[in-house]
């Protein structure tokens, strides 16, 4: 059936792709580097399911529902598109895929802005033996080498909340968090819904990242323990504190990395902590991923792991400010 001319003049202006063809070329370029980077490692490139069984209960990701799924027979069950490669990527650490890297499309809902889209391109890696130091190191290499600059800084999460928020994350009270949150979002029932990790989130957010990584770029280590998700805690200056980590190069948040924990009880934990939260928050509880669970009971390799999203990478090579500058096409052209 043709299109009526109202509709052909309604999505007409849309057609075409917000990535010009140089673009579209360094875009290729850039699959070509990561590439021939991790093949000169050895490290084996693998793909994995784009629509799984369960999402992911990490209370600031809100994954894609993709429903009905026809699973072994069974019709009408609930998929969910994958915001991350990473369980499925374990599992195959597990049943002794050895280092392993991924590009795969993957989907966060209610993500759209000058570096969000629904739908992004993200590199991820996990490397047996090596631990969140070992893998800054290699991430180093890969970003600053694709894009010319030089090492990065590495500066503790602690610090930089002191230096360009004026607050201590790990000793200050809820209620000093939310005065320093005031500025940011005013009196009233936002402010008194920021929890702890609410209100450093925000802090992070408009006070410290949009300073980062101009001189050179800047690796953030050692954040809270409560904001671990699926990293190993230990102790430091009386402290829990997470091995996590996060690259951030002219403002623009790259990655994010973990020495990965491998303990099955302490995993099925925090995701019973992560639904409560959501419960508490009014978001849909996520079904506990059992099969990824299994995996770890099965024995995950002592490993560090990290995802790198490649179209901000892309927004720096160009110099592009917006993400749709390098996307074909964005969520509205799609």
């Amino acid at each position: 059936m043709m299109a009526s001319g109202r509709e052909t003049a309604a999505t007409g202006a849309s057609w075409q792709p917000t990535a010009s063809r140089q673009i579209l070329k360094s875009r290729a370029q850039q699959l070509g580097w990561v590439r021939g980077f991790f093949a000169q490692r050895g490290v084996l490139e693998v793909e994995t399911p784009v629509l799984g069984q369960c999402g992911v209960t990490d209370v600031n990701i809100d994954s894609i529902a993709a429903s009905p799924m026809a699973v072994a027979g069974q019709h009408g069950g609930r998929g969910w598109l994958q915001s991350s490669p990473e369980y499925h990527m374990k599992r195959l650490l597990a049943a002794g895929s050895g280092s392993i890297y991924q590009v795969s499309q993957v989907f966060r809902d209610g993500e759209r802005g000058r570096r969000h889209n629904p739908e992004f391109s993200l590199l991820e890696w996990y490397r047996p033996g090596f631990d969140d130091q070992q893998l800054m190191a290699e991430v180093a290499e890969l970003v600053c080498g694709w894009l010319d600059l030089p090492q990065p800084h590495r500066i503790g999460y602690r610090q930089l909340l002191r230096d360009h928020a004026g607050i201590d994350p790990f000793e200050a009270s809820i209620t000093d968090l939310r005065k320093a949150c005031r500025p940011l979002v005013g009196d009233g029932d936002l402010l008194e819904s920021l929890d702890r990790d609410g209100c450093l989130n925000l802090l992070m957010s408009f006070r410290v990242e949009p300073a980062l990584g101009f001189d050179r770029p800047v690796f953030v280590t050692r954040y809270p323990a409560s904001q671990a998700a699926l990293a190993r805690v230990s102790r430091e200056d009386g402290h829990a504190v997470a091995h996590r980590f996060e690259l951030y190069v002219r403002g623009i948040e790259l990655c994010n990395g973990y020495w990965e924990l491998t303990d099955p009880q302490e995993q099925r934990r925090r995701f019973h902590d992560d639904n409560a939260r959501r419960r508490g928050l009014g978001k849909t509880e996520m079904p506990v991923d059992e099969r990824f669970l299994a995996a770890l009971e099965s024995g995950l390799p002592d490993c560090a792991g990290v995802a790198l999203g490649l179209d901000r990478l892309l927004m720096l090579k160009c110099g592009a400010d917006e993400i749709s500058e390098v996307l074909a096409f964005p969520a509205e052209r799609s």
